[in-house]
C-alpha cells in the first residue's frame, strides 16, 4: 500500500464539506480527525459514497488486472462470508474445507503428480505468494548448503528486469541479492541463456514470468530449465524453478494446454497466481502451489493451537476474511474448465482484434505482437509532438484508464500505453476504445499536440 504523507498543519484542521440536511447546525466534520459524535449509518454512507464518485469506473479500468465484475450470486456468497476469519480453520471449518479443495482443483490443473494432496495455500494475492515461494527457495538452499560444509550467507536470486515489484521486495526483505537479467527491445523477456549466464552456486532459483505486467508475454519456462538440466548434469549448481504465474496461471491451462511450463517440467518447484486476476474473483486472493512436500521446508510452517485447534499455516498475513477463497470455489463451480475456456479464449481474441487495429494505426507500433496473456502494449512512432502520456490523458475524458509508461531498465526509454483485456471488456466496448483512442489521437494533432510529459509529472501511472 501507499505510504500517505502528513498534510500541511492547516490542511489538518480541515472538515469535510457535508450536504446540510446530514449535520446539526454548527457541526463539523473533521477530515483529518475523529469527530466528537457520529453521523447516523444513512448520513455517514452518503457522505463517503458521494466522495468516492470521483474515483474512475472500475469497469473502464484498462490499467489493472484485476477482476472488476462478478455475478450478484458471487457477491452475495461473498457477503455472507466477509466476517468469517480465514486463519481460524477449527471456527470455520468448511471455509477451510473450500480452500483445500481449491488447491486440489488447481494443482491438477497445473499437473501436480499428487493434486489429491496439495502442497498450497491461498494468500492474498500474488505478491504475498511470491514471498511463500522465495523463502522456501531460501530455506532449501540454505539446508542443500549446511549439509554439504558450505557458507549460506551470499544467497542470490534470478530474475529478468521486468519482474514485478515484489521480487525486489523479497529480496530486499530477506537479504538476498537480487540479479536482474537486462531486457531490451529486441527480446523483452528473460531467456535461457540469459538467465543461465547470472547462475551459480548462490542461487537459490530462477524466477519466470508467465505473463509479463510490461508486455504480456510468456518466460520460456521450459528452455530455461534444460538449460538448468545442462548446468547440473555438468556438475554445475541444480537450480530451481519458480514460475510467478499471477496472470497467465489462469489464462494458459486453458488457451495454451500443450505450452509446458508448470509441473509437468520438472525443474519447477513452485507456481503461484491470482486468483483475483483471470482466475475471476474480486481483489483479495492469490494461490502457491509447491510440486510435493518436500518443496515447502517444514522450518516454514508454524502449528497454532490457541484458535481452538491444531493449525499448521505458513503465510505473511493472519486474519482476513474467507469472502474471496470462497468466491473462488464458486467460480470453479459455476464457470468449469469449459466456462474459464470459453472467457479466456475471448479475452485473447479481443485483445487480438484491438491489436490489430492498433498497428493499422500509423501512430503507434506494437510492442506486444507475441503475448501470452491478453494484453495490448504499443508505442509512439516517431516525434509527433505528443506522447503516450498525453494519449493516456486525453482518453480520461471518456473514462477510460489506459495507463503509460516506461519499459523495464535498459529499455525505459520507450514508453508505452497498455490495454488489458479482463472479463467483461467486449467486443462492442472494445470498439469504443479503439474509436475513442482514434478520435483522442486526431485531437491532439489537430491542436498540436501538448507539451511531452514525464513519467514523474503524469498523472497516468503503470499499475499491476
Amino acid at each position: 500500500m501507499p505510504l500517505h504523507k502528513h498534510e500541511p498543519k492547516d490542511h489538518r484542521d480541515a472538515v469535510v464539506a457535508v450536504r446540510p440536511q446530514f449535520l446539526e447546525p454548527g457541526e463539523e466534520i473533521p477530515r483529518f480527525r475523529l469527530p466528537a459524535s457520529g453521523l447516523t449509518s444513512e448520513s455517514a454512507y452518503q457522505v463517503v459514497h458521494d466522495e468516492l464518485l470521483l474515483d474512475g469506473v472500475a469497469r473502464l479500468n484498462l490499467a489493472t488486472f484485476v477482476t472488476t465484475w462478478m455475478e450478484p450470486a458471487a457477491e452475495k456468497l461473498m457477503a455472507e462470508c466477509a466476517s468469517k476469519n480465514m486463519i481460524d480453520k477449527d471456527e470455520y471449518p468448511q471455509t477451510a474445507e473450500l480452500e483445500k479443495r481449491c488447491c486440489a482443483m488447481i494443482a491438477h490443473m497445473w499437473h501436480a503428480s499428487d493434486s489429491e494432496h496439495p502442497t498450497g495455500c491461498s494468500t492474498t494475492g500474488s505478491s504475498e505468494a511470491c514471498m511463500l515461494g522465495g523463502l522456501a527457495l531460501k530455506w532449501r538452499w540454505r539446508q542443500r548448503r549446511q549439509q554439504a560444509g558450505l557458507p549460506g550467507d551470499k544467497p542470490n536470486l534470478v530474475t529478468g528486469s521486468n519482474v514485478q515489484v515484489c521480487w525486489e521486495k523479497f529480496c530486499r526483505y530477506w537479504d538476498v541479492e537480487h540479479r536482474q537479467v537486462p531486457v531490451g527491445p529486441d527480446v523483452t523477456h528473460l531467456t535461457a541463456e540469459s538467465a543461465l549466464a547470472r547462475c551459480d552456486e548462490n542461487t537459490i532459483g530462477v524466477v519466470a514470468i508467465l505473463g509479463s505486467t510490461y508486455d504480456g508475454v510468456y518466460e520460456p519456462v521450459a528452455d530455461i530449465a534444460r538449460a538448468l538440466d545442462g548446468l547440473a548434469a555438468a556438475d554445475g549448481p541444480d537450480i530451481p524453478i519458480h514460475v510467478d504465474a499471477a496472470s497467465g496461471g489462469f489464462v494458459a491451462p486453458f488457451c495454451d494446454e500443450d505450452l509446458e511450463w508448470d509441473f509437468r517440467v520438472p525443474r519447477v518447484q513452485s507456481i503461484n497466481a491470482s486468483g483475483h486476476k483471470y482466475g475471476l474473483v474480486y481483489p483479495g486472493v492469490g494461490w502457491i502451489i509447491w510440486r510435493d512436500h518436500e518443496a515447502l521446508p517444514q522450518d516454514l510452517v508454524f502449528d497454532v493451537e490457541y484458535l481452538g485447534g491444531h493449525m499448521p499455516t505458513f503465510a505473511l498475513n493472519f486474519s482476513r476474511p474467507g469472502a474471496q477463497v470462497v468466491a473462488q470455489y464458486f467460480m470453479f463451480l459455476r464457470l468449469g474448465r469449459e466456462g474459464y475456456r470459453r472467457i479466456q479464449e475471448a479475452c485473447c481474441e479481443t485483445a487480438s482484434w484491438i491489436a490489430a487495429q492498433v498497428d493499422s494505426m500509423e501512430q503507434f507500433d506494437l510492442v506486444s505482437r507475441d503475448p501470452g496473456i491478453p494484453v495490448v502494449a504499443f508505442k509512439m512512432v516517431g516525434d509527433r509532438g505528443y506522447t503516450v502520456y498525453d494519449v493516456s490523458e486525453t482518453l480520461r475524458a471518456r473514462g477510460w484508464l489506459v495507463p503509460a509508461y516506461p519499459m523495464p531498465p535498459d529499455m525505459q526509454d520507450i514508453s508505452v500505453l497498455r490495454v488489458v483485456v479482463r472479463n467483461g471488456l467486449s467486443r462492442d466496448l472494445a470498439g469504443i476504445l479503439v474509436d475513442d483512442l482514434k478520435q483522442a489521437v486526431e485531437r491532439l494533432e489537430r491542436r498540436g499536440g501538448t507539451p511531452a510529459a514525464s513519467p514523474e509529472d503524469s498523472r497516468a501511472g503503470f499499475h499491476h
